[in-house]
């Protein structure tokens, strides 16, 4: 397993990509900032090119820890990811999706191995969580897309797919981000792996929503997924 020099942890960049989601963000916003961490939370929007009213509700988050920087068209989730990559300060990163899927206090449990020094990526497990409502084409999408990542990169995988990914922002330093969709998950998990660095999984709770909630991943992007798994699996830069 690859490891980084110890040092102290001090801050948390959030990075929050949001496209359409003003029924969802001043909630999950609020959540977000509820946690009691013991590091200063860094939270950095990304409104990609939301055409509702998302722009006016960030427009009255009022809060020194909240930053929103704007796309002026829709991108993609990776492009919206690779833009506040870009702005993180934090010594540690995680993904933190717009809508309610996920519960901000189970943040505590993924830097859990990080803080003891025992890991330098964690990813939460949805399905040793108990995940609720996750349609059965999308489990079987997410266990099937974990099994290629597994097979392909010979590090067992259950959840690649998953929102919740925490990083050692070192782990970044040589990567560069080049997907603008969903393929950021396998584009990341790729790199990661590639670098020798263990990828921790730790089990977290999911209340997945359908369509017709506003979910935006579909099946067409499984396929980009798997295209991004195989790409990045022999490709030569990071």
């Amino acid at each position: 397993m690859r490891t980084l020099p110890k040092i102290e942890y001090k801050t948390l960049t959030v990075l929050m990509p949001v496209f359409n989601e003003q029924a969802t963000v001043k909630e999950i916003v609020a959540r977000c900032l509820l946690v009691d961490l013991p590091l200063t939370i860094d939270l950095v929007i990304v409104d990609d090119g939301s055409s509702d009213e998302t722009a006016k509700v960030l427009a009255t988050i009022d809060d020194p820890n909240v930053r929103v920087l704007t796309h002026m068209a829709n991108q993609g989730k990776g492009a919206a990811l690779r833009t506040g990559l870009a702005a993180a300060t934090g010594d540690l990163v995680i993904v933190q999706d717009a809508d309610l899927e996920y519960n901000p206090e189970d943040w505590r449990v993924l830097l859990d191995p990080v803080l003891k020094g025992t890991a330098f990526v964690v990813y939460g497990n949805r399905f040793a969580g108990g995940g609720r409502n996750m349609s059965g084409l999308h489990r079987f999408g997410n266990r099937f897309l974990s099994l290629v990542t597994s097979v392909l990169y010979a590090k067992r995988l259950s959840d690649m797919e998953t929102c919740y990914k925490l990083f050692d922002r070192r782990v970044f330093k040589p990567i560069t981000v080049v997907s603008d969709r969903f393929d950021f998950e396998p584009e990341i998990t790729a790199k990661v792996l590639r670098q020798g660095y263990d990828i921790v999984e730790v089990p977290i709770s999911y209340a997945g929503r359908e369509f017709h909630e506003g979910k935006k991943i579909t099946w067409r992007d499984g396929f980009g997924a798997l295209r991004a798994l195989v790409r990045f699996r022999f490709s030569k830069s990071l």
